[in-house]
């Protein structure tokens, strides 16, 4: 066994560096053969195995005392430590996973390639070897399983490849597995088996993966529903090992994620890859069941993500395009994914979803002893839960034509969330407005949080217009308004807490439009043709919320109706918002408050933070807080030093009642492109002496405008376009951004219209 050792770390030495084999076939045939290492004798050299048929007189015996090769990366064991029948087929298998990964790297030498390649194919055809690898399923040495489950992969692969038939054995195997969920280790390791296999199809650059993937689902194709029914009517509690009811279930999902992938990314349609829509209830039912909470979040983060169309695209970029284009069979299954997920939120899914329990860390969960453990809620199942409300809603909206039921659904659902996140959010709701949910719950995940906006956008423009089709708006308007605050998906509030949580950055908003990684530019090109129509609506929310800003963030629940006991005196312009600022346009009262509201108005405007703010500015300016992206550090930058440029990131500070804005600010722009100089900034209009509270002295006529979310808003616009005109300008933005520039210009214009500038 010794020499045997030393014949395969040279062969494997020289596969692993791509070098040419020299010898006959048959040769590496007879070593890498795994039933090789069961046999009792112990052949030294390549020379005994001259007598196999075809092999005589064609090839010198190789030494075993040849050169080492320095440059192989592994450390091998030393040949006492080697010699036993597991050491060698560990070796064996190791050497054929390296010579088939060879075989389809583009970077093997084309003589080395296609050695391997006969090789392999010689072995494949001499020897029963899949039915061998199988049966090492079985052994109680995990590791030995698990390689020979990886190399059975790889062969599997590089028999479609080479369009070989499959083996009779290999698809008796699944078949006989799949037929129905048993505790063994031979499901886990026949579903990791085809999942290797579905992936490399899908890392394959070739023009023919699609018809790869059909040859290799073919003979399984009805036995996987079978399989789908019997794992998740299993009771989790009742099982003897529960471990090894957790492997199944994620290798299963594994292979469900690949099923359902290739269902969007290739053109190909077989009923497996359906299974997961045409019975979505059972795999919704996993995330109730007492397991794991990392099972819970695989579950969940699987269903958001079949929503989303996102299924595999870590897997297809590169290779073949995010998408196909529109499939109504495809859209048919995702509304029905939809509406099951509403219907299980409707039998009560949020109210039996857990999301307590130990915080996931890196490196495992449990904490050394003596270390206190943090409590709170898992908010990676609070995030695709919300999600997955909140996207199933914008998608059955999608599809109804009903005003009446769109509204209740929403009101039903939203209520339904909010309810559900409340506890798990400190400070609760409460405190806050109700729109707040959405940036509070997905500040660490920013992809999440544009598709929940852009959701969001979607159901309020699909519902608005169904609504605005029926003869009653006019007087149903208010209630509906009232409605989308106090059920939190008013896309005007949504927008602006989510301007808050990135402190109003237009490099932010920049860096965001230039990623690929969220849908930023369609939600911000949706809300932008919204804002221009919606304007007056905007600027009263604005208003409002500065006004409740200002005043120690008191119960914005009871706000949502605190004006409406002077709901006249405010159309007079007697009220809060007509001390912070005129517009001719826009609603004198709070269109959402309630009519019973007991509470008197809110004579508070500004925050006593704010107030030292101010007075220290007297002494010393504030400085604009540095920026976290350079976008202009080019040598050849058209830019003045003297001018404050936006693509240098001059922001305002996350803090919006601290930081007052300078009126003699300019912003640096192309005059010949761009409408505004540099001394027209866009600024709110200014407003008469007015105290800013009982026994305040008077502020400062600019003070509360240059403080307010409008004026950030449109200040955080301006930079915006003028960052994204003079990349576009020379060249370094990643698209034609002439459409959003337009949308930001229309914006300006209206701002400025408004305003009186």
């Amino acid at each position: 066994m010794k020499d045997v050792c030393e014949v395969l770390e040279q062969l494997y030495k020289k596969v692993l560096l791509g070098a040419t084999l020299e010898n006959d076939n048959q040769d590496y045939v007879f070593y890498l053969n795994p039933a090789f290492s069961d046999q009792d004798g112990s052949p030294a050299t390549f020379s005994e195995c001259s007598h196999t048929p075809g092999a005589q007189g064609k090839h010198q015996p190789l030494s075993v005392n040849s050169a080492t090769v320095s440059l192989a990366p592994v450390c091998l064991k030393s040949h006492s430590q080697m010699s036993s029948a597991r050491e060698i087929k560990l070796l064996q298998l190791t050497v054929m996973k390296v010579m088939i990964t060879r075989i389809l790297a583009a970077e093997t030498e084309l003589r080395a390639k296609e050695k391997y390649r006969e090789i392999i194919k010689i072995l494949l055809k001499s020897s029963d070897i899949d039915s061998t690898l199988i049966c090492l399923f079985q052994n109680p040495d995990k590791l030995l399983a698990h390689m020979a489950a990886n190399c059975l992969a790889l062969l599997l692969y590089f028999q479609l490849k080479e369009k070989i038939t499959l083996s009779n054995s290999w698809i008796a195997f699944c078949q006989k597995n799949l037929s129905e969920y048993s505790e063994s280790d031979e499901v886990v390791y026949c579903l990791w088996t085809l999942t290797v296999v579905i992936k490399e199809i899908f890392k394959d650059t070739c023009s023919q993966k699609t018809e790869i993937l059909k040859q290799f689902l073919t003979p399984f194709d009805t036995i996987f529903e079978g399989f789908y029914n019997s794992l998740f009517s299993q009771h989790f509690e009742n099982h003897q090992d529960p471990s090894k009811a957790v492997n199944s279930l994620i290798g299963f999902l594994e292979l469900l994620e690949l099923l359902t992938a290739s269902r969007i990314h290739l053109e190909l349609h077989h009923t497996c890859q359906r299974i997961f829509f045409l019975q979505p209830a059972r795999v919704l039912d996993v995330i109730t069941w007492p397991i794991q909470a990392f099972v819970k979040r695989k579950f969940i983060i699987f269903i958001k993500q079949c929503l989303l169309w996102k299924v595999g695209e870590d897997l297809c970029q590169g290779s073949i395009p995010p998408l196909l284009p529109p499939d109504r069979h495809l859209e048919a299954d995702v509304l029905a994914l939809a509406v099951a997920v509403l219907q299980a939120v409707d039998e009560g899914l949020l109210r039996m979803l857990s999301v307590h329990g130990k915080p996931s860390c890196f490196g495992g969960g449990e904490l050394h002893p003596g270390c206190e453990q943090v409590p709170g809620p898992d908010h990676v199942i609070l995030r695709a839960a919300s999600l997955l409300i909140i996207k199933s809603l914008e998608i059955k909206f999608q599809n109804c034509a009903l005003a009446n039921e769109m509204q209740v659904d929403l009101q039903r659902f939203m209520s339904e969330l909010l309810t559900f996140l409340k506890p798990h959010l400190q400070p609760s709701l409460p405190s806050h407005h109700p729109c707040e949910w959405l940036s509070r719950v997905f500040i660490e995940q920013d992809d999440d949080m544009l598709e929940a906006a852009k959701a969001s956008v979607g159901i309020y423009l699909r519902l608005t217009r169904k609504c605005e089709a029926t003869e009653s708006w006019t007087h149903e308007k208010e209630i509906w308004n009232h409605h989308t605050h106090e059920n939190g998906y008013n896309p005007h509030c949504i927008f602006l807490f989510f301007l808050k949580s990135v402190g109003f950055d237009s490099t932010v908003l920049l860096d965001f439009l230039i990623s690929s990684e969220t849908c930023f530019l369609e939600y911000f090109v949706r809300y932008l043709k919204l804002l221009q129509k919606d304007w007056d609506e905007f600027f009263t929310i604005c208003k409002y919320l500065d006004v409740t800003e200002s005043s120690n963030s008191i119960n914005v629940c009871s706000w949502i109706s605190s004006f409406a006991r002077d709901r006249r005196s405010y159309q007079t312009g007697l009220g809060p918002l007509a001390a912070l600022g005129s517009h001719g346009k826009a609603h004198a009262w709070v269109p959402w408050a309630s009519d019973t509201s007991p509470e008197p108005p809110i004579r508070v405007v500004m925050s006593k933070e704010t107030q030292a703010t101010l007075q220290a500015s007297d002494v010393s300016p504030p400085q604009s807080s540095q920026s976290l992206v350079d976008y202009d550090s080019s040598e050849d930058s058209e830019v003045d030093s003297t001018d404050v440029c936006v693509a240098n990131g001059e922001q305002s500070s996350s803090y919006p009642e601290a930081v007052m804005m300078q009126d003699t600010v300019g912003i640096s722009r192309d005059t010949t492109e761009r409408s505004l100089e540099l001394g027209s900034a866009p600024q709110v209009p200014r407003e008469s002496n007015t105290p800013l509270c009982a026994g305040c002295g008077a502020a400062p006529d600019s003070i509360v405008s240059e403080v307010g979310s409008l004026y950030r808003t449109v200040r955080c616009f301006d930079e915006l376009q003028d960052a994204v005109h003079r990349l576009q300008k020379k060249n370094l933005f990643p698209y034609n951004a002439t459409a959003l520039l337009k949308l930001l210009k229309q914006i300006e214009a209206i701002y400025n219209k408004t305003s009186g500038v």
